[in-house]
């Protein structure tokens, strides 16, 4: 529906970078390229040291490398994380109650119960659960959970014997609220006993086509995490490898996204709240989460006649089934048409 207006899709949907791969970027995935040989499961050490230098600018953390490795994407790792855990049967994986899909898909791949919370009061005193996943800056909700309650998520597993595993795939980008890492030590303490962050190239670098991500933290966990992997032939490619390490090691790219991303979330923002829209949430991250009060496939529908195409909230849980999330990756010319799309009758 959305695909057959006049003027086209404007796709505000998947959330899929739209903007070119920086240079520095691209050159260096092609200056690795002759790679007849095996990857390191674990990263070259350019790479892990890359790593551990990007996690100590943007989270605060001193995390060495025996403390990170890189995965195939994020999403690879999310999916994956209960079952390389040995988390199964019988276990109990607690993830947000407005979430990401694909936390409780890995729960299901591992044949363990998820169990939708936002707060582990209400979960209780039980011996079952064996991973805590957070997620700040949130997918789709764009909220940004204090240090505080971070915190005070770290001790409760921790006293459970429970792993906290951090999604923090947007964290650079922080709008009207600074996210903080769960490697920080004003969460963690100092200490990465139990705790894990993932962490993505995909939006930061336009590098959601390369499959680049990492993983950092408790450096027991990550050996672990490594030793599955290496069997399992969970490995990035060498090229990739190298282009990573380009991507972290470069700043003004990422910087330069980041404004795009802002003077588009701007735009977006007063077109829809022009239009009636209510914006909750949404203070970091990529994406705006609105609503109309009604049920979210009216919102959708009503929106496709317009030649607009968000993803419903009902995606990511039964509380978000009266939202929409709206991404900001479209291009600068089509997040302009949008608040025109949105007065047509």
């Amino acid at each position: 529906m959305a695909a057959a207006h006049p003027d086209g899709l404007i796709n505000l949907s998947v959330g899929t970078p739209v903007d070119p791969v920086p240079q520095v970027i691209r050159q260096a995935l092609a200056d690795a390229s002759d790679a007849p040989g095996y990857p390191l499961t674990a990263g070259t050490p350019a790479l892990r040291a890359a790593i551990s230098a990007w996690v100590a600018r943007a989270c605060g953390a001193g995390v060495d490398g025996l403390g990170v490795l890189p995965s195939i994407g994020s999403k690879e790792l999310v999916a994956w994380l209960p079952t390389l855990l040995g988390i199964g049967p019988g276990d109990v994986v607690v993830v947000p109650s407005v979430s990401y899909p694909t936390y409780e898909v890995g729960v299901r791949l591992a044949g363990a119960t998820a169990v939708r919370s936002d707060s582990l009061t209400s979960v209780g005193p039980n011996s079952r659960v064996r991973l805590v996943w957070v997620n700040s800056p949130g997918n789709p909700t764009g909220k940004v959970l204090p240090a505080r309650h971070l915190r005070k998520v770290v001790d409760w597993a921790r006293e459970r014997g429970a792993v906290v595993a951090s999604d923090e795939c947007y964290l650079p980008l922080g709008w009207s609220a600074e996210p903080v890492s769960v490697l920080s030590p004003e969460v963690c303490g100092g200490s990465y006993d139990g705790v894990l962050a993932v962490h993505s190239l995909s939006k930061r670098s336009n590098l959601a086509g390369y499959r680049a991500g990492f993983v950092a933290g408790d450096p027991a966990l990550v050996a672990e995490l490594l030793a599955v992997r290496k069997h399992a032939g969970m490995i990035v490619p060498a090229p990739v490898q190298a282009a990573m390490v380009a991507a972290l090691q470069d700043e003004q790219h990422a910087e330069e996204q980041r404004e795009r991303y802002r003077a588009r979330r701007e735009t977006l923002r007063q077109a829809f709240d022009a239009a009636g829209f209510t914006i909750e949430h949404s203070e970091a991250g990529l994406y705006l989460w609105a609503t109309r009060g009604e049920d979210c496939w009216e919102t959708v529908d009503w929106l496709a006649r317009r030649g607009i195409l968000v993803a419903p909230g009902a995606f990511y849980g039964p509380a978000g089934e009266q939202h929409v999330r709206i991404a900001l990756t479209e291009s600068d010319e089509r997040v302009a048409a949008v608040a025109g799309r949105l007065a047509e009758r």
